[in-house]
């Protein structure tokens, strides 16, 4: 470990070489180019296109296409790795990198985990072949919107925005909100209900569509100025009658609610860029407590037993939040088990909850001086706020969800 001149985020654990090699990627422009541009965009609420220049520029588009589509080839928990490294330095960057890197390894990795049909499987093949092409060949950047404001994100409700069949591919109408990456995305990647003549719309309907931003009847709307994660830009998007071909669906037709229930580890990948604000938080508070903060004067806080104490408090908690991130994100596979479910979901409150926690007392420590917009502190404050709120898996539903499976195996009701 000492030969990357760094602790990862996920911590000083055992690492592939291509792990090691992804990491100091993401390390070194981090540091250099997304830590020092942070501040513009959330002032701003501004998109961070140059960090996506870089992304490009580095191969990071395409980490998750399959090598033999030309991309890097990368699996789940390498991913989940390299994420938080780049959250811990720039978090609307991560986030909004999750949602594109998300789009082709949903199709790639988890997808080829997922059951389906030898012609589904043949028709899969084909099509994602084109979605990697643009990533790879033409630096493509993917959305994936999911939010209506309804129940749908989380599963229990089928999808307000809809696609109809015609000949030659659908007819979407629709709208989603807290859209991330609105107006910068070549691509967006809507989860829709078939809208099928005489059928009760049903989550098993579930399309996964890929609309281009150039497409007929599709806008963006709405003003951005939330409390944080301000460079994410989600505003609001509508489908009017606009016609998406047959080719860019994602997955087949009934395949996304098979790889929601065959892979609940695919909606643990918003908490990466959560794990590595936590550590921007702890970083900060010890750098300026040994008095190294760039630009603030050499002034050393670090004899107080107070500050001591609340420093070990930071690195105790730290150290929990990366170990059941670690646990989860290696033993991520398809139909877990209850004990691997359970725990995936104790990870995923753990760090969206701890994580904020972590920035709250990173700022009790440092003090008043901690509030100064000129310092990355408060706005790692108010990042990490929004983690608990991230649909499909909100803080008060994986409570929800892991007292009812604990509580009711599959089938089981009580009496009325």
């Amino acid at each position: 470990m000492q030969s990357l001149g760094f602790t990862p985020a996920v911590g000083d654990t055992e690492l592939t070489a291509q792990q090691r090699s992804l990491l100091s990627l993401a390390h070194e422009l981090g540091e250099r180019k997304f830590a020092p541009r942070a501040r513009q965009w959330d002032e701003t609420a501004t998109f961070p296109f140059a960090n996506y220049e870089d992304l490009r520029d580095s191969g990071l588009l395409a980490l998750c296409v399959p090598k033999d589509h030309g991309g890097g080839g990368s699996d789940y928990a390498t991913y989940m790795m390299v994420a938080a490294e780049i959250g811990r330095f720039c978090g609307a960057t991560a986030l909004t990198w999750n949602m594109h890197i998300c789009s082709t390894m949903w199709t790639g990795v988890l997808a080829d985990g997922v059951p389906m049909t030898e012609e589904q499987r043949a028709e899969h093949v084909r099509r994602r072949e084109l979605h990697f092409r643009r990533v790879v060949q033409d630096g493509a950047i993917y959305a994936q919107p999911f939010s209506e404001g309804s129940a749908a994100a989380a599963g229990r409700a089928p999808f307000g925005t809809t696609a109809r069949k015609v000949d030659g591919g659908w007819i979407v109408n629709g709208r989603k909100i807290f859209a991330s990456l609105s107006g910068a995305a070549n691509y967006y990647g809507i989860l829709c209900t078939e809208d099928r003549e005489g059928v009760k719309p049903d989550p098993r309907d579930t399309l996964y569509l890929a609309v281009p931003a150039d497409s007929k009847g599709f806008a963006i709307s709405g003003e951005w100025n939330p409390l944080g994660m301000r460079g994410t830009v989600s505003r609001n998007l509508t489908f009017q009658d606009v016609f998406v071909s047959d080719d860019e669906q994602l997955m087949p037709r009934g395949v996304y609610f098979k790889g929601a229930q065959t892979w609940p580890a695919m909606f643990f990948t918003l908490a990466p860029t959560y794990l590595g604000l936590a550590n921007a938080a702890y970083d900060f508070t010890v750098k300026y407590l040994r008095g190294e903060v760039e630009g603030e004067p050499p002034v050393k806080r670090r004899m107080y037993p107070t500050k001591q104490v609340a420093v070990a408090q930071m690195r105790i908690q730290l150290e929990n939040l990366k170990s059941i991130f670690l646990r989860a994100i290696r033993e991520a596979r398809p139909n877990p088990g209850k004990d691997e479910r359970m725990r995936l979901y104790a990870a995923q409150y753990t760090v969206m909850e701890g994580a904020n926690d972590l920035a709250r007392l990173a700022i009790r420590t440092c003090g008043g001086q901690g509030m100064m917009k000129h310092l990355p502190l408060e706005r790692i404050y108010r990042d990490s706020r929004c983690g608990s709120l991230m649909l499909p898996w909100t803080a008060e539903l994986v409570l929800d969800r892991m007292g009812r499976e604990t509580l009711y195996e599959p089938g089981e009701k009580d009496e009325a």
